[in-house]
């Protein structure tokens, strides 16, 4: 561009709360920044990997102002056609519910190379922080990662995998259970619902497909992930015990 030196976008996971859940390369990346355009959802801790870059807010929130997608693409573009060593800051990480390919797309058609660095993304988070495996054996062989709320709005789900994992539905969690239910889910399977995870003031509840909705109260205005099925349920301990042989097994008290 006019013989200028073209800079580089680095779209870098930050992971889904805590700073120090970004990856080693992605920390690295942020102490090279020159720019760095930010989601909302970010740890404000990770401005000190980068203090000499010029941070700038691009968040997105459900049902809150956030910053246009084109305004998004055209900031990358600038700085980045300037020289720039740009970092694209996504919560969790960034091929996920993250609008990645609308923002790949602007860059390549603009000449402008980039880099995506994964990042724990929330659905890994909350099983994490519960201790629920979203895999189980024998019992739980599939994973399904699925947005709750449609380009249009409206609320949707099926019965896809043993485990479904559904993103952006904290506000609309009585209509998630009656389409959970619609689509086939036995009334009494376990949900787990988990907002903010691995924050300080995470919150994890455990419900069913039938009693999802009393989960609003809980967790109303917070984003939040909707864990269904085998992956939602709790240890069965008295198993894992029994698994075990007889000299691994912890005595109890009588």
């Amino acid at each position: 561009m006019d013989g200028k030196q073209i800079g580089k976008v680095f779209f870098v996971g930050a992971g889904p709360g805590a700073g120090d859940l970004i990856t080693l390369r992605g920390a690295r990346l942020l102490g090279r920044a020159d720019v760095v355009l930010h989601d909302a959802l970010t740890d404000p801790a990770l401005r000190e990997l980068a203090p000499k870059a010029h941070w700038v807010h691009v968040g997105k929130r459900g049902y809150r102002d956030s910053t246009v997608q084109v305004e998004i693409n055209a900031l990358m573009v600038k700085h980045a056609s300037r020289g720039a060593l740009v970092v694209r800051l996504k919560g969790g990480d960034p091929s996920v519910f993250g609008r990645l390919e609308e923002e790949l797309q602007a860059l390549h058609a603009a000449g402008i190379p980039t880099e995506v660095v994964p990042g724990v993304t929330a659905a890994l988070a909350a099983a994490a922080a519960t201790q629920r495996p979203l895999t189980r054996r024998g019992s739980g062989r599939s994973v399904s990662l699925t947005t709750a709320v449609t380009q249009a709005g409206t609320v949707q789900a099926g019965r896809r995998a043993d485990t479904e994992v559904f993103y952006m539905a904290g506000q609309r969690l009585a209509e998630l259970s009656r389409r959970l239910l619609a689509a086939g889910w036995p009334a009494d399977t376990p949900v787990l619902v988990v907002s903010r995870a691995l924050w300080p003031d995470q919150i994890a509840s455990d419900h069913t497909v039938a009693t999802l909705p009393a989960a609003s109260v809980l967790h109303s205005a917070r984003p939040a992930v909707v864990t269904v099925g085998v992956g939602a349920a709790a240890l069965a301990l008295d198993q894992v015990s029994a698994a075990l042989p007889s000299t691994l097994v912890p005595e109890r008290e009588p």
